[in-house]
């Protein structure tokens, strides 16, 4: 077992053609000021919306149908949401422009409205996603998930990367090295806060010995191993994630 990430980035090198082709599929830094400028929370909340409802879909379905999505929930502007009536809300599990499942659709609103309290207190939502420190991201996703409305599990994880904050991702593979390469004595699908914050505090170690993002230390581990897929192309827009 290897004492160190080194071997792990060589695997990963060798894998995918070398040192600057691995590089060349890492995701691209985007600074703390585009982020803010970019992501407004309309935009959160219609990506936020779309990892939710993607969740047991083929993915392929819901990026299909989300220009019907945002044309059903008016482009997700937070206020015109918030102030909605209820009968508008009732009605869409009847709108054939969304995936007709209630509990989905009641989430658009609770995520509405805890965006629109987290902007109020911190200027935006992805200032206080950028500001939390990433360190912590076991506590963040803990917060997502208890003030939020389904961000529980790998969807707040999703999230997270969707959003651009340096975040791990925890697939199959990188769980494979994890437990297999590292001998971390966690459950293979991790949900214990115990659990959680030993992976967390292995990424702490990778990061410390590497000077790598928790972004790039999670893709190099998923790459490393499992089917060698071709790299996907990761924008904000679509959520197109898949060894990432």
């Amino acid at each position: 077992m290897p004492k160190k990430f080194g071997p792990i980035i060589k695997r990963a090198q060798t894998r995918k053609g070398g040192p600057d082709a691995l590089k060349k599929i890492l995701h691209p830094k985007v600074s703390k000021k585009n982020l803010i400028q970019g992501l407004t929370d309309d935009r959160v909340l219609s990506g936020m919306s779309k990892c939710v409802f993607r969740a047991g879909f083929h993915w392929k379905v819901i990026y299909n149908k989300w220009p019907e999505f945002e044309d059903a929930f008016f482009g997700f502007k937070v206020k015109r949401l918030l102030n909605l009536p209820p009968e508008h809300w009732e009605n869409y599990v009847l709108d054939r422009r969304v995936v007709r499942n209630a509990q989905k659709i009641q989430s658009v609103y609770d995520n509405a409205l805890f965006i629109y309290e987290t902007s109020q207190q911190h200027g935006s939502f992805i200032e206080f996603i950028i500001n939390w420190p990433d360190q912590e991201q076991v506590e963040l996703l803990s917060h997502l998930k208890k003030h939020g409305s389904r961000l529980g599990g790998q969807t707040g994880m999703y999230i997270l990367r969707m959003l651009g904050k340096d975040a791990f991702l925890l697939s199959q593979d990188v769980m494979h090295v994890l437990i297999k390469d590292f001998g971390l004595e966690v459950a293979l699908q991790p949900t214990s806060l115990r659990d959680l914050r030993k992976i967390q505090d292995q990424f702490i170690a990778w990061k410390k010995e590497t000077d790598l993002s928790f972004t790039h230390l999670s893709q190099i581990a998923a790459f490393s191993t499992g089917q060698n897929y071709d790299a996907p192309t990761v924008t904000f827009e679509s959520c197109k994630w898949n060894k990432i």
